[in-house]
């Protein structure tokens, strides 16, 4: 019997050294280079299980439990102080970061998380009008897709955040309103729009764009980028003149991972300058690493819908977290709106 257990032993111990050889990494689709992961796999000689949500509400929801298995996240920046509240995320060492002073100075110590304690910042983008270049005049703010002549041709992203977020800047009010006559004076907004819309939609709005099938679209700059370059020169992107909405993905390690060390070299790897850029040019996204936009061609690095000038930064905000009684009436708004 005693042998055994020494048996059944050394078999849990080699059970435990190939667990710390994986890396659980949950990410949103299409946000890294086809070369990243399997490179960091080779160098690293780890197996990555890669897994990807399609909106933060699902990442939340699939890690929330704190038993969910995963290792490394990428959350918006206004879920890292809900997310540090309920206990999820787990503090960075950041003598195991060496990389982090890669950051442009605007994410050195964004306002989301001061000091960068739980979050690195990856990617960032933000949220506009993609349109046919054809259209006279073409849309430059929020209030021109509610003009009767695109009915049936628009699309809305499928986001509350978003949606709420384009009617009450359509008013004038703060991209993040906890105000419940503003947010009812936007939910009026929204249901005199809908009948207008052709639907409710994220990334596939895309090919509809590109097809022809849609005059405009309310998208994320990511999006509208890889349509642009899709459509060859048919298809324009606006930041709207009331004011749009900024975002920022960060990496984060969970407090249930077992493999922080692990974690940590793969948030090390990704800050590296070439892996960085590479996904920047691979996914034409904007990337928080000043290195890595210095070795993206100029044609991407000058791009003014991937980076803006200070001008039209100037008119973008960033989303926050809300009061949970704000996030609840927003919540009963958007399931009015669906249903209207």
């Amino acid at each position: 019997m005693r042998r055994r257990a020494f048996l059944l032993s050394l078999a849990g111990l080699g059970c435990s050294r190939s667990k710390d050889r994986r890396l659980n990494v949950l990410n949103w689709s299409e946000y890294v280079a086809p070369e990243t992961i399997p490179d960091f796999e080779r160098e690293f000689g780890v197996k990555v299980r890669y897994g990807v949500y399609e909106s933060a509400e699902e990442m939340l929801a699939r890690v929330m439990s704190g038993n969910s298995g995963w290792d490394v996240v990428f959350p918006p920046n206004y879920f890292i102080r809900p997310m540090v509240e309920l206990g999820l995320l787990a503090p960075l060492d950041h003598s195991q970061l060496p990389g982090a002073g890669v950051l442009d100075p605007r994410f050195q110590s964004p306002p989301w998380d001061v000091g960068l304690r739980y979050a690195i910042p990856y990617m960032w983008g933000a949220t506009g009008i993609l349109y046919q270049s054809t259209l006279d005049p073409a849309p430059q703010a929020w209030a021109d897709l509610w003009k009767p002549s695109f009915s049936g041709r628009i699309t809305m992203l499928d986001d509350p955040a978003e949606v709420i977020g384009a009617c009450l800047k359509k008013l004038g009010y703060a991209l993040n309103s906890e105000d419940s006559l503003q947010l009812s004076r936007a939910q009026a907004e929204a249901e005199r729009q809908k009948p207008m819309l052709r639907a409710y939609v994220n990334e596939i709005v895309r090919d509809q764009l590109v097809a022809g099938e849609l005059l405009a679209a309310q998208v994320w700059r990511s999006t509208a980028m890889r349509a642009m370059e899709a459509a060859d020169g048919k298809l324009r992107f606006v930041y709207p003149r009331e004011g749009y909405p900024l975002y920022a993905d960060n990496i984060a390690i969970l407090r249930e991972s077992k493999r922080t060390r692990l974690a940590h070299s793969f948030i090390n790897y990704l800050m590296r300058p070439a892996v960085a850029a590479r996904i920047a040019l691979t996914k034409l996204e904007s990337t928080c690493n000043a290195p890595a936009r210095a070795l993206l061609p100029a044609s991407m690095r000058n791009n003014v819908t991937l980076y803006p000038p200070e001008e039209t930064l100037a008119r973008g905000e960033w989303f926050q977290p809300l009061s949970a009684n704000a996030q609840r009436l927003r919540d009963r708004i958007w399931t009015a709106i669906k249903s209207a």
